[in-house]
C-alpha cells in the first residue's frame, strides 16, 4: 500500500480507502462487514471512509464493531454530516445544533473519542457559514475531530470555507468528489481549486458503480448478487447501463492488460494519477474484491495508457462542472423544507 499526505496537512492516508456507502447496514450484517474490514487491514488499508446517513447510521456502527480491538492511532476514521438523518427540522443541515449533534452520535455508534477526519456531506446555503465553520472549530479545539473537510463542494465554497478555517485556524485539508473516468465533473474548477487550496482529494466512486470492472455486459442481464440487480444500490446505476456505454468500457479490458492489472484496478490507479487526489474510496460486498482492488495502489499508468482511455470513453464522460454539487442525483443536495406559515 502507498501512503499519501492529504493536501498540505500532515495527515497521511492509504492511497486506496475503503468506505461502507451501500454496504454495511444495507448487503452486509456485521460479520460480511466485519470480515471485508479484515481484509482492508490486511491489505494495508488505513483509512475508512463512511458517513451517518448510510443506511441511517448502521453503517457507523458496523464499521465501529468491525474496528473494535484495532489500534486506534493505527487508522483514519473519516465521516460526515449535513444530509437527513431523521424526520426532524433539525435532523440535516450544517447548523451548530445538527453538527455538533451530529458529532456524538458518530463517535458513539463508531466507538470511538474523536474523528481523524469530519466532513461536510454538501454545503448548507441555509445556512450561514460561519455558523458552520465555527461549529466544527468548537469539536476540533474540544479534540472530537482532528481535522476538516468538505463533499461535493463548489470551487466557490471551497474558497469561502479555507478562508474562515484559516481566520479561525482550524485545519480544513480534504474535499471528496464523486471522480471517475467517466465523472470527471471536478476537472474544470474544483480540482485546480483543491490545488491552490492546499486541499487533498479523497476520490468516491472511482468505480463508477462497479461498471469500471467490466463485470456488466451490453445486451444481457446483470449478473446476480451485482450492486445492479440489488434493491438499493441499483437504482444508482442507472447511467451507466447503456450499451454504448459499457461496450465502451470492454474496450478497456486490453488497456487493463496492458498494464498488468484488472480492469477494476486500472480503473481506481487512473484516479489515483490525478492531480490532488490522495486517496480513492472504495467499496466492496466480498473480502475478495477488496483485497483485488487494494492492489491498485501498485500500478503505475504511464502517459500512452491514459491517453489511450481516453480516446476510449471521451464522448461519453460527464465534464459538466455545474453538476459538482449534484453528481448523478446519487445524493441529492439536502434542502430545508419550506418554513410554515
Amino acid at each position: 500500500m502507498e501512503y499519501r499526505q492529504l493536501g498540505r496537512s500532515g495527515l497521511r492516508v492509504s492511497a486506496v480507502a475503503y468506505g461502507n456507502w451501500v454496504t454495511h447496514g444495507n448487503q452486509l450484517d456485521d460479520d460480511a462487514a466485519a470480515a471485508c474490514v479484515k481484509a482492508a487491514l490486511d491489505a494495508g488499508i488505513t483509512t475508512f471512509d463512511t458517513a451517518d446517513r448510510y443506511a441511517q447510521g448502521r453503517a457507523e456502527e458496523a464499521l465501529g464493531k468491525a474496528l473494535s480491538g484495532v489500534r486506534r492511532s493505527s487508522i483514519e476514521l473519516c465521516t460526515k454530516v449535513c444530509l437527513p438523518v431523521g424526520p426532524g427540522a433539525n435532523d440535516a443541515g450544517l447548523s451548530r445544533k445538527h453538527i455538533i449533534e451530529g458529532c456524538h452520535a458518530s463517535l458513539s455508534r463508531l466507538g470511538t473519542d474523536y474523528l481523524d477526519l469530519y466532513q461536510a456531506h454538501r454545503y448548507d446555503d441555509s445556512v450561514p457559514l460561519e455558523e458552520t465553520m465555527l461549529a466544527f472549530a468548537d469539536l476540533v479545539r474540544q479534540g472530537k475531530v482532528l481535522y476538516v473537510g468538505a463533499s461535493e463542494w463548489t470551487a466557490p465554497q471551497l474558497r469561502a470555507g479555507l478562508r474562515l478555517a484559516a481566520e479561525l485556524r482550524i485545519p480544513f485539508i480534504a474535499n471528496q468528489p464523486q471522480y471517475s473516468m467517466l465523472w470527471r465533473v471536478v476537472e474544470a474548477e474544483v480540482s485546480p481549486a483543491c490545488a491552490d487550496l492546499g486541499l487533498g482529494q479523497l476520490a468516491w466512486s472511482p468505480l463508477a458503480m462497479g461498471v469500471l470492472t467490466g463485470r456488466y455486459e451490453p445486451g444481457r442481464r446483470p449478473p446476480a448478487g451485482s450492486r445492479a440487480t440489488d434493491g438499493f444500490g441499483g437504482s444508482f446505476i442507472a447511467r451507466y447501463s447503456s450499451d454504448l456505454l459499457l461496450s465502451r468500457v470492454r474496450q478497456l479490458r486490453p488497456i487493463a492488460e496492458a498494464a498488468g492489472c484488472t480492469m477494476a484496478q486500472l480503473a481506481v490507479a487512473w484516479v489515483l494519477r490525478r492531480p490532488t487526489v490522495a486517496g480513492a474510496i472504495v467499496g466492496a460486498s466480498r473480502p475478495e474484491q477488496l483485497t483485488e482492488t487494494a492492489r491498485a495502489a501498485t500500478v503505475r499508468l504511464d502517459d500512452e495508457l491514459m491517453a489511450r482511455i481516453d480516446a476510449v470513453l471521451d464522448e461519453l464522460v460527464e465534464r459538466d462542472p455545474a453538476k459538482t454539487a449534484r453528481p448523478n442525483d446519487v445524493m441529492p443536495a439536502w434542502r430545508p423544507p419550506p418554513a410554515a406559515g
